[in-house]
């Protein structure tokens, strides 16, 4: 059965007025008209949060349009685990986004990466059994350069084998070294040009 093909008629869609004045479509119903007027004259609120762009935490400035887990991931010395640590300590949402925190909750955190590492165990430090204390303590931001740099000069100083080797500027790690590892000038052979063309 094949349909007829004819005149379309066209109508235009009619607009009905509603009491604040608005032109709505008039095939809508009264209920959704009048849910159409308390939406518009809602009003919008007046405050909206302010977000920090920029976070200061131990010398660091933190991305405040991330989370309050990623952001921690760009101090030095922290990791997922030990962000999620962090959190839980302070107390707050790791999906929250930082830069909407209050200063409450700013400084929460701050002393709470201050006193790190409290109620942690011992294998989850980055600095276990300092050299000079004794102690297991977690460094945190410029400390973990500060201490490597520290290590270095001391092993430089007493002469081990790795001091040696940081001394030198060579591969410390037992690599190999023939084939890696080079600068300077190419190694090969070389060969003299013997005139001609």
């Amino acid at each position: 059965m094949v349909a007829k093909s004819g005149p379309r008629r066209r109508v235009a869609n009619p607009v009905a007025i509603s009491a604040s004045g608005v032109q709505i479509p008039a095939a809508t119903s009264i209920t959704s008209i009048q849910n159409y007027e308390k939406m518009s004259t809602k009003e919008e609120p007046t405050e909206t949060n302010e977000i920090r762009y920029f976070v200061r935490i131990k010398n660091f400035d933190l991305d405040g349009t991330k989370s309050i887990e990623r952001a921690l991931l760009s101090l030095p010395g922290i990791g997922r685990r030990i962000a999620g640590l962090i959190i839980n300590q302070a107390g707050l949402n790791p999906k929250e986004t930082l830069g909407l925190l209050d200063d409450d909750s700013i400084e929460k955190l701050t002393a709470k990466i201050e006193e790190f590492p409290s109620g942690i165990p011992t294998w989850a430090t980055n600095r276990q059994n300092d050299f000079f204390t004794g102690e297991d303590r977690h460094l945190i931001g410029t400390d973990v350069n500060l201490v490597h740099q520290q290590d270095l000069n001391r092993m430089k100083k007493i002469g081990t084998y790795r001091g040696l080797r940081h001394r030198e500027s060579l591969k410390v790690r037992g690599q190999r070294t023939k084939s890696t590892g080079r600068k300077g000038a190419k190694v090969g052979v070389s060969v003299k040009n013997r005139g001609g063309s």
